[in-house]
């Protein structure tokens, strides 16, 4: 009996025991590759009939060459990499994993906060130079009593919200226009504008997916609107954020820091300014990271495949193609 053929566009694990478990009760064999083309992804994912993509960007072009694709699955929450229309034009069932590292992240979020604020890398890096009684050199505001916002009110921004409840924020103020505000209230939030949030938070979080509509969603005049000791934390994508306008933005002392996981290009580039930054705290795009949610990621990655090649729907589809026929095919 012939096993479907599953591909991995690009190797970010190494290991995948984890996707070769699930795919093989599926009847499927899984191919891991690291496409450094269109070309070699075209050549490697011919007559397959599922895709698991990590970064490899999935145009059109690419999307409308794939001969006999059922499904591409993409390995996190965000699929900023894949051309979802035309995918949904193929005929092709795009996927994700939206629920996996959501206790992480707003673990990350809390961490990279505390971090600013109490000043830990400076103080850190003074230590190790011979430093002591660095209390005359730093500003170390108090957390409690002062105001949380969280632009984007998904999983992470509620769970960020449930952690928070500890610290003693005076208000948590969130801002989604796609959420009931009623929702945000019964979960102990104020439901407000991003403008409102912006001019009233003194902390602010981030937790929106990258689209058109919120590429530089937070630039020049949103910063302008922010208070002069605010802390600006991104763990969403980099591209939210006018990195140009941010740097602007902390050079000139307009808000106190950022935290950011997240870059406009990955890695950050060698002469990006703000690796000169001190109010700044940079980490690699690991928010997501623990060796559980890892196992979470794949396991349900490979899901996603397995349930299509089972002639189900997917466990987490992005588009609906269940009355269109495929194209390509």
């Amino acid at each position: 009996m012939k096993k479907y053929k599953v591909i991995v566009t690009d190797d970010r694990f190494s290991i995948y025991a984890v996707e070769r478990a699930v795919l093989e009760a599926a009847g499927a064999e899984l191919f891991v590759h690291n496409c450094k083309s269109d070309d070699e992804l075209l050549a490697a994912a011919k007559d397959a009939e599922g895709i698991i993509v990590n970064l490899y960007p999935m145009n059109s072009q690419v999307i409308k060459n794939l001969s006999g694709c059922r499904v591409i699955s993409r390995y996190g929450v965000g699929y900023d990499n894949v051309n979802i229309e035309a995918a949904t034009e193929a005929g092709i069932w795009v996927t994700y994993v939206p629920d996996y590292g959501v206790e992480e992240v707003s673990d990350h979020v809390l961490g990279l906060l505390l971090g600013l604020v109490r000043n830990i890398p400076f103080v850190h890096r003074e230590i190790l130079k011979g430093a002591w009684n660095l209390q005359n050199r730093i500003t170390v505001p108090r957390i409690a009593g002062k105001v949380l916002g969280i632009i984007g009110y998904g999983r992470i921004g509620r769970s960020l919200q449930r952690k928070a409840a500890a610290f003693g924020f005076s208000r948590v103020l969130v801002s989604d226009p796609y959420v009931n505000p009623a929702e945000i209230t019964a979960q102990g939030g104020v439901p407000v504008s991003r403008n409102e949030l912006l001019e009233t938070a003194d902390f602010i979080s981030v937790h929106v997916c990258l689209t058109r509509e919120t590429k530089h969603l937070l630039g020049e005049k949103e910063f302008r609107l922010m208070k002069k000791g605010a802390i600006v934390i991104n763990t969403s994508r980099g591209s939210i954020i006018d990195e140009a306008a941010l740097c602007a933005a902390l050079k000139a002392n307009r808000i106190a820091g950022a935290g950011l996981d997240v870059f406009e290009a990955e890695p950050i580039a060698a002469d990006n300014p703000l690796r000169n930054l001190e109010n700044v705290l940079l980490t690699s795009h690991m928010a997501y990271y623990s060796e559980e949610s890892i196992v979470e990621l794949k396991t349900k990655a490979a899901l996603n495949v397995a349930e299509v090649l089972m002639g189900n729907k997917p466990l987490y589809p992005i588009n609906n193609i269940e009355n269109k026929t495929a194209v390509n095919r």
